[in-house]
């Protein structure tokens, strides 16, 4: 599994959480059969639900899924984690794919396209809470940013990096 680091600066007004999960994202595009860019948008979407799960979560037994709804060819995807560090995800059309964006990168806004961001919070006692935000990039992490600021009053940086073998 991936590692988690927490930790505070600025006088305890920074919280700071990073993770290392490229073991879990190699797995996930294995046992998916993912294409590059499938890869690239699971991949962050996974690591942005570990993320959250530390920031947000007070319980091992609370759960936050992910719900990426969107146009373009990918579909959609699901990510869900918990403070414990577990994390799965899925998409529905694993092997789409779109041209790279003129600077040689991957992109994960044109597979995603248009679309919402649903955050599920699951609590123990079976009650969920849920809130939705029109996505801003497709790229995962500035959506989670905004998702933060517009949801949880949270101004936040969020920053996701997949690197796709092969």
């Amino acid at each position: 599994m991936g590692r988690i680091l927490r930790g505070l600066a600025g006088g305890g007004q920074l919280r700071v959480v990073a993770a290392d999960t490229g073991d879990v994202v190699e797995e996930a595009r294995r046992r998916h059969g993912l294409s590059p860019t499938a890869t690239a948008a699971l991949g962050r979407a996974m690591t942005g639900a570990l993320l959250l799960a530390q920031l947000l979560l007070k319980t091992p037994k609370e759960r936050i899924t992910l719900r990426i709804e969107g146009t373009g060819p990918l579909g959609g995807l699901v990510a869900e984690a918990d403070a414990a560090g577990n994390v799965r995800g899925y998409v529905r059309n694993p092997r789409a794919e779109v041209p790279l964006r003129e600077d040689g990168k991957l992109n994960v806004g044109e597979l995603l396209g248009a679309g919402v961001l649903r955050v599920d919070r699951s609590l123990p006692n079976g009650e969920v809470y849920t809130s939705t935000v029109p996505l801003v990039s497709g790229e995962i992490a500035e959506d989670l940013a905004h998702y933060l600021w517009q949801s949880e009053q949270i101004p936040s940086a969020v920053l996701l990096g997949v690197r796709v073998k092969g």
